[in-house]
């Protein structure tokens, strides 16, 4: 799929996210109020989403638990994806750090000019530096493609699902049994496993070899295995392998293709790896 197509297709699903939510409140001020109260809803719900596309990175960054990170303290890290946002075409991102051993990363925001990167402390001990420039360029390039507006308020509005059991006391696993599989519904409807194998070919590009980002996925596949995580299901969306066990509700929110068919895509963009690794 061409790129700008791609984007395209992002910027009409987030205005199909405006309008859909204005839809479904106004929905219900009919029902509560006629017309008068329809109007009311429609315009918190256009609020509402103003709110979303302009403060959703920072939500993101707290659900995720992460801090800015200056550029006093890591400034190989700030020149590396400065470095890499130009070769991509976006603006440099704001770098957040995720302070725990697990391998990860995630991009979320506005777009080309308005998005923030999370690096977990894991990341940058665990990967080289050959790994951690595809992992970023990866992340870059959800931000190229306006995944990252879609992915943001996706992942905000499905994380908000869960949390409205807690109304409940006495009958909030009663209603997770209800919004959970609701708010897993809206994330694949929205978000395409497709978006991971596109990224991972701009990282090759951006990268100009496919082997790095290869050689990245598999050690935070086989690292992820080692260390222990808890986090909200609904923000699997945004990293860029699923960090969570496939099992109970997170199993629900799993977007991301196979870790070795994502490998398999990459390693085929040069088909002759193998006898040049031999070679060498």
């Amino acid at each position: 799929m061409g790129g700008r197509l791609l984007i395209v297709r992002n910027v009409l699903k987030a205005w199909a996210l405006l309008v859909g939510t204005c839809a479904v409140l106004g929905f219900i001020g009919w029902g509560l109020g006629g017309y008068r109260l329809l109007s009311i809803f429609v315009f918190c719900g256009a609020l509402l989403a103003g709110a979303l596309y302009w403060y959703g990175d920072r939500v993101v960054v707290g659900l995720v638990g992460a801090r800015e990170l200056p550029i006093g303290e890591s400034p190989a890290l700030h020149s590396t994806v400065e470095r890499l946002a130009a070769i991509a075409g976006v603006a440099k991102p704001k770098l957040y750090l995720l302070d725990d051993g697990l391998p990860r990363a995630l991009a979320a925001g506005r777009g080309i000019r308005g998005s923030v990167l999370g690096l977990s402390t894991g990341l940058l001990t665990a990967t080289s530096p050959a790994e951690l420039e595809a992992v970023l360029a990866h992340e870059l390039a959800h931000v190229r493609h306006r995944d990252v507006v879609v992915q943001t308020s996706v992942v905000v509005l499905a994380a908000t699902f869960p949390e409205l059991t807690r109304i409940g006391r006495w009958f909030q696993r009663a209603l997770l049994f209800v919004f959970g599989p609701l708010a897993a519904t809206f994330v694949h409807l929205m978000l395409s496993p497709k978006r991971e194998y596109l990224a991972d070919a701009a990282a090759a590009s951006i990268c100009g070899s496919p082997h790095p980002m290869a050689d990245a996925l598999v050690r935070l596949d086989q690292t992820s295995e080692l260390v222990s995580f808890r986090g909200s299901p609904a923000t699997e969306p945004l990293y860029t392998i699923n960090p969570f066990l496939e099992e109970g509700l997170a199993a629900l929110f799993v977007t991301h293709p196979p870790v070795g068919e994502r490998v398999r895509r990459l390693r085929e963009l040069d088909p002759a790896w193998r006898e040049k690794l031999q070679a060498a």
